[in-house]
């Protein structure tokens, strides 16, 4: 589902994006969901508890305009996509410093703002293939094809990379277990580990090494099931 906000402290133009919106998510069969929002506090308020991955934001607003709370939102996320929605055309060079992905004078029309949605989706679809890791500071979107092995120790969780690198944050195996597990070319080895099938070089029955050289532990209980699940992710890959 995408999560979409809106911020705009006209009502009129709030309820007029908002019902575009939806006209938008119908006619492409797209599951979104759209929260308004009148003021940018409000709206900064949500972002700690919501991962939005589009922001409509007004850049003419009382208080705390669509520009300063955009300056504040990429001090913390750098990958949140924000357009901004105003009637004068003077701060289309500041927007972009906060890279804005687009710029909309209003009034917003649906031949003007559907195009640039139809942009954004195509992006958002070529970025599925990642896993978003949300820290204290600030949201990283991992490929999963760069993960080799996924290992939590004493609530802290390293994603070993295929360029040799560690990510490292805090937090649990649950977090991202299921996420992982749902790409079939991820299992589970290990109470501790999750590993990429595409990069075990070498597997025994009680541990398996990565094309970069981690050596990762399998467990006993598991040795079984994660031979088989290897084998049959082999012979999936030949028969693609």
């Amino acid at each position: 589902m995408l999560k979409i906000a809106v911020c705009d402290d006209n009502p009129g133009e709030l309820a007029h994006v908002t019902e575009l919106l939806k006209q938008y998510g119908e006619q492409n069969h797209l599951a979104a969901r759209i929260d308004g929002f009148s003021n940018a506090m409000d709206l900064m308020d949500a972002l700690r508890r919501v991962n939005y991955q589009l922001l409509l934001l007004d850049i003419l607003m009382p208080g705390f305009t669509g520009i300063q709370a955009a300056r504040e939102i990429r001090t913390f996320d750098r990958e949140t996509k924000i357009i901004f929605l105003t009637s004068s055309p003077e701060f289309a060079v500041e927007s972009y410093h906060v890279d804005a992905f687009y710029y909309l004078l209003k009034p917003i029309r649906e031949g003007e703002l559907f195009p640039v949605l139809n942009k954004l989706l195509q992006q958002f679809r070529r970025a599925g293939d990642t896993l978003l890791l949300t820290m204290p500071s600030r949201v990283l979107r991992l490929p999963y094809s760069r993960i080799e092995v996924l290992e939590v120790n004493s609530k802290r969780l390293l994603f070993y990379l295929n360029d040799g690198s560690i990510q490292e944050i805090p937090g649990t195996l649950t977090q991202y277990e299921s996420q992982l597990l749902e790409h079939g070319e991820f299992v589970k080895v290990h109470r501790s580990y999750l590993v990429n099938m595409d990069y075990i070089q070498h597997l025994t029955g009680n541990e398996l090494v990565t094309c970069s050289g981690v050596t990762v532990p399998v467990s006993r209980l598991l040795s079984v099931a994660v031979r088989k699940e290897y084998m049959d992710f082999l012979f999936r890959k030949e028969d693609g």
